[in-house]
């Protein structure tokens, strides 16, 4: 059995009317999505099919949580996931998910996996930045973080003043070689005078 035969959508044995199902997202779902982002998961997703005989409309629902490194503290951080995804499918000559609102997969198709598009709706949802609440991060590494941020004023304009001269060192420093095919052409040109930079 593969790792995402449970997702499998049977189209063509589904009747003209409203089709429920149900499925869970948890840790394993990811891990064989190979996302190592998230941690752990904990999702409730409920599907609702309405076939009329010519398309079939998919209303995904998820509601639960996902588990997240922290960006500052590296502590774990559970994220609500609550949201929906609609899409149309129907059957045409190949398969064409140009439209975001319609799939058209091949005749010869008796089943759709629907297993990347649960996990593309809930990896969209996430938040790019995940970070606990203000206070909530762990404290021993926030101490850290706040010690190595911390510098004096006159530290930042001394490290300035470096650079500075560093910059200005490499500036006055002896003018680089040109390349030997540019000069070549400006010999062929008439002499280094008609070359224009």
């Amino acid at each position: 059995m593969g790792k995402f035969t449970a997702y499998k959508l049977p189209l063509k044995s589904l009747g003209t009317g409203t089709h429920e199902f149900d499925y869970h997202l948890d840790r394993q779902f990811f891990a064989n999505m190979e996302n190592s982002d998230i941690r752990d998961a904990d999702i409730k997703v409920t599907l609702k099919v309405v076939y009329n005989g010519e398309y079939y409309s998919l209303a995904f629902r998820f509601e639960g949580t996902v588990t997240v490194l922290c960006d500052r503290c590296l502590d774990d951080l559970e994220l609500p996931v609550d949201t929906e995804y609609h899409i149309i499918v129907k059957y045409g000559d190949d398969y064409n998910d140009d439209s975001d609102e319609v799939l058209e997969i091949p005749q010869s198709d008796n089943y759709l996996n629907v297993a990347y598009m649960m996990y593309d709706t809930i990896v969209t949802a996430i938040p790019i930045k995940h970070v606990h609440p203000m206070g909530k991060c762990n404290r021993a590494m926030s101490a850290i973080l706040k010690k190595h941020r911390a510098r004096p004023a006159d530290e930042d304009a001394e490290l300035e003043e470096e650079l500075i001269d560093e910059i200005d060192q490499i500036d006055d420093a002896a003018p680089a070689a040109t390349d030997p095919r540019w000069d070549a052409l400006g010999k062929l040109a008439g002499g280094d005078d008609n070359i224009q930079e």
